[in-house]
């Protein structure tokens, strides 16, 4: 489910989350009450209220990390052999515990294994494609419900995948043979999430806790810590006009 407490959205009355099948995306742009500065010279924002456009999705109620650390700890913990052979070795190269993963440093480490992981996977499935090309089959798309008139009134879907930066899932609603409903929950989403209703922090919020800065004015470390998440800030940003209003236009060739 998804929160918007603490973002620039809005819920029905009397509704503070929802699933992605009923989710909505309607702008909110309003600051609170301590917020410094004004709605087109932001100071400081008030954690205490809105303060993101993006929404808080939490998976059993919980705030969650996705991405290449998230699945390698995910992994060692269930002791997939492979994974945890390169764990142990890169454990053991940096003199350090596994639990020392959990940082910017592990994320940066996990994002390298994981790149090193997937260059070795790939033979494993160009192999499997290479065996059923010679052994006739070609299919590279399943259409048997292609056409819409072999849908029902009304259908929903989701589909899910691991993308570099992590978890992602898009889920839609066909009604008439037209989509109702389309929401995306993004890695981006899980890992930049603004606090949630009952003040969980998001990671990078969590991540950031206790972080000393050798030049505050020069805050490399903050930069370093949020680069280690591989950010995709375009789901964080929404263009306003002088006035405040949402701009929704886009132009594209």
């Amino acid at each position: 489910r998804e929160e918007v407490g603490r973002s620039w959205y809005t819920y029905p009355k009397g509704i503070t989350s929802l699933h992605p099948y009923q989710g909505e995306t309607v702008p909110h742009f309003e600051l609170g009450p301590a917020t410094k500065g004004n709605r087109t010279d932001i100071k400081q924002l008030d954690e205490n209220a809105p303060y993101s456009w993006i929404k808080t999705p939490r998976w059993r109620g919980n705030m969650m990390e996705v991405g290449p650390l998230a699945r390698t700890l995910i992994a060692y913990q269930l002791k997939q052999p492979d994974i945890v052979a390169r764990v142990d070795d890169l454990c053991a190269r940096i003199g350090s515990p596994v639990t020392s993963l959990q940082s910017t440093m592990g994320r940066i480490l996990a994002r390298a294994q994981e790149a090193h992981w997937a260059a070795d996977t790939m033979q494993v499935f160009f192999d499997k494609l290479i065996t059923n090309l010679k052994n006739g089959d070609s299919t590279a798309v399943f259409t048997n419900k292609w056409d819409p008139d072999t849908w029902p009134q009304e259908a929903r879907g989701v589909g899910f995948t691991e993308a570099p930066r992590g978890a992602l899932g898009h889920w839609t609603v066909i009604k008439n043979k037209k989509v109702d409903v389309y929401q995306c929950v993004v890695p981006t989403t899980w890992n930049a999430a603004p606090r949630s209703d009952g003040g969980q922090l998001g990671p990078y919020e969590a991540a950031l806790l206790g972080t000393r800065m050798d030049v505050p004015k020069q805050p490399l470390e903050i930069l370093r810590t949020l680069h280690s998440f591989d950010p995709c800030l375009a789901c964080a940003t929404h263009v306003l006009g002088p006035d405040g209003s949402e701009l929704l236009t886009v132009h594209m060739d």
